[in-house]
């Protein structure tokens, strides 16, 4: 694995179980890496908010979060990129023109995460319990990310077509589709995580198990895939690893921890 100044996680599928917990097998081997002189980085489509609370007692060093959307390094903002408030209310316009008056949207926002949800999200999963209720008639904030409900891959592309500047990709594990502005992605967050950091980019390792992780494993100096990864993460990784019920990701770094 050579000789990482920083470790990167994904959260969903990767560092966490299915349940959303962090093992404490996995916080156990995060913590000696840590006191080995390595930085802790959590890379995930998740808002800011959410995915800090699944991290209990451990504080990452870079928190990447809304794909790439909001960057922090000690806990600092070096770089954000959000849809302005009329983008914002024209996106989500153009999505029910598109997709349905009826589709599901969430947006990410710097201090909160919405949701016109249909089912109480506590009841779909709890981990998305903090999420605040509006039916976005009159929203007025600027989103760092927007996700959609899209049951046919072409409404999606003509959701994209319909605007110029957008990134968009499909989750795995199901019909959403998450869209931030153009050209912002993980990789292009890492890049400026490297500079703050004054760290190459080789001397990253990275680990991802969906879609939205194939850029990020594939700039890395060392990508690793969960062993539930989709297909296309595992064909581009430099190594896979145990699935994230397996703790996979404690049980690849505590080998690595024992041959220094």
């Amino acid at each position: 694995m050579g000789n990482p100044h920083i470790l990167l996680f994904d959260l969903d599928g990767t560092l966490l179980r299915n349940d959303k917990t962090l093992s404490e097998y996995t916080l156990e081997i995060l913590s000696k890496c840590k006191e080995c002189g390595y930085l802790i980085g959590i890379s995930t489509s998740r808002s800011e908010q959410n995915c800090l609370c699944f991290l209990r007692e451990m504080k990452p060093d870079i928190l990447i979060s809304s794909g790439g959307a909001l960057v922090r390094v000690n806990e600092k903002i070096i770089c954000s990129s959000s849809f302005s408030v009329i983008e914002t209310k024209d996106f989500i316009e153009a999505a029910r023109k598109i997709c349905g008056m009826d589709c599901e949207i969430t947006v990410d926002t710097l201090d909160a995460h919405y949701w016109n949800y249909k089912t109480n999200p506590k009841k779909q999963d709890k981990s998305w319990g903090d999420s605040i209720y509006t039916d976005f008639t009159d929203f007025k904030h600027e989103a760092l990310k927007i996700c959609v409900e899209i049951s046919r891959s072409s409404l999606a592309q003509k959701l994209c077509e319909y605007f110029s500047e957008l990134d968009s990709q499909h989750f795995s594990d199901g019909d959403w589709y998450k869209f931030t502005k153009s050209r912002i992605t993980k990789e292009k967050a890492i890049l400026a995580v490297c500079e703050a950091c004054h760290a190459d980019i080789s001397e990253i390792v990275a680990f991802g198990d969906d879609y939205a992780d194939i850029g990020m494993l594939k700039i890395c100096g060392t990508g690793v895939a969960m062993g539930n990864a989709v297909q296309e993460v595992k064909d581009i990784a430099d190594d896979i690893t145990l699935s994230n019920e397996e703790d996979g990701v404690a049980v690849y770094l505590d080998k690595w921890i024992n041959t220094l």
